[in-house]
């Protein structure tokens, strides 16, 4: 039995040393199904037109809103400590004009 094993009922989790490295993600795309919801995680650099995904998070519907969920309550945990975040609001379109100014004549 499980409880035997871990009588706190504790889930054990393991962390890759490569999983720990992280991934950077400037951007994430979310798109969803009746079944899924499903996060690409990409790094768009400056200049560059093409992008690829990272990573991809698959999770249902109930896993996505508790996502939702506890990133909002690690939000305002953060806010407390740091201040507010900036958001900056974008239009529907990613920011592909990110970096130094262009030079003018």
């Amino acid at each position: 039995m499980q409880n035997e094993q871990n009588p706190e009922g504790q889930l054990n989790i393991e962390l890759s040393e490569e999983v720990a490295e992280g991934i950077y993600s400037n951007l994430a795309v979310i798109t969803h199904s009746t079944s899924e919801f499903i996060i690409d995680f990409i790094k768009v650099m400056p200049g560059v037109p093409k992008a690829k995904v990272k990573s991809r998070i698959v999770l249902t519907p109930q896993h996505a809103k508790r996502l939702m969920r506890a990133l909002k309550d690690n939000i305002t945990r953060f806010e407390q400590v740091n201040g507010p975040v900036n958001d900056t609001e974008f239009s529907n379109a990613y920011p592909m004009n990110f970096g130094p100014p262009k030079g003018q004549a």
